[in-house]
């Protein structure tokens, strides 16, 4: 996902705590090796439940998604080559056991 951060936003992301992310572009690898699209569908609804660390980054105001791009490599490797800079560190990789520092990159 290609997400921007419109202004910079102070979001509480579940037991993760508060982080600030700066306004920017960020670059968001998740899994979702099973039904996709309902995945990326629910977590460009507005009404859920926030159980992801994406959807209380998404759910806050002047987040959006730009864009949903699809790919069948690996979202380590996707994520791994990748630039950009860590924000929150682990966020989106606590299941990572690849040396994923976090599955969410602002871009710079």
């Amino acid at each position: 996902m290609v997400i921007r951060v419109a202004q910079p936003v102070e979001v509480a992301v579940g037991r993760f705590g508060r982080h600030l992310f700066p306004a920017g572009t960020y670059v968001y690898t998740g899994s979702a090796r099973r039904n996709f699209e309902a995945r990326v569908a629910r977590h460009l609804r507005q009404a859920k439940t926030l159980r992801w660390h994406i959807d209380y980054l998404l759910a806050a105001p002047g987040v959006s998604v730009l864009e949903v791009r699809r790919t069948d490599a690996p979202e380590c490797a996707v994520n791994q080559a990748t630039a950009g800079e860590v924000v929150v560190p682990g966020f989106g990789a606590s299941d990572c056991r690849n040396g994923c520092a976090s599955h969410l990159k602002r871009l710079a």
